[in-house]
């Protein structure tokens, strides 16, 4: 029976490249000199720390453009609250966010549901596996899927036959 699995992935080594890149970047700036701005990474747990809060934002739209470049969508970045350290300086935690929260993965199981296409969406883990009869039927549910869950970057992976 023909099935793929929908999840929610990022890819570890271009999320690090694109820090680094970050950072240099962040170093090479004139309106970044003599201040403390840089990101700091922990696996998928990103702290950002700048001067204030402007210059804190200003470091994540530099983040964004180069996770964007090394094609990481970043709409599986998860903001945290702003912090404040000593003085005007600030912090933020960014925590990139992978596989299928057990909320939208309901979500995703009642739309095809609720489509009446002919495919079965079963939860396994942080992954939804979808299975049906036919290709065109899954199809139909991948196109389905894409259209009406935006907030949420889903790929789509093992694709048997």
């Amino acid at each position: 029976m023909p099935s793929f699995d929908i999840v929610s992935q990022v890819n570890a080594q271009e999320v690090r490249n694109a820090v680094d890149q970050a950072n240099k970047e962040i170093q090479n700036r004139f309106d970044f000199k003599g201040s403390d701005a840089r990101i700091e990474q922990a696996e998928l747990a990103l702290t950002v720390f700048a001067d204030d809060e402007f210059k804190l934002g200003q470091v994540l739209d530099v983040l964004r453009a180069r996770l964007s470049k090394r094609n990481v969508d970043v709409r599986c970045l998860e903001l945290g609250g702003i912090e404040k350290i000593s003085g005007d300086k600030a912090k933020r935690v960014v925590t990139v966010k992978t596989g299928v929260p057990q909320d939208k993965a309901k979500l995703i199981q009642k739309l095809l549901k609720d489509a009446k296409l002919k495919v079965a969406a079963s939860i396994q883990g942080d992954a939804v596996r979808v299975s049906g009869a036919k290709k065109d039927e899954l199809q139909a549910a991948i196109q389905l899927v894409r259209r009406n869950v935006t907030d949420l970057p889903l790929q789509t992976i093992n694709f048997r036959d």
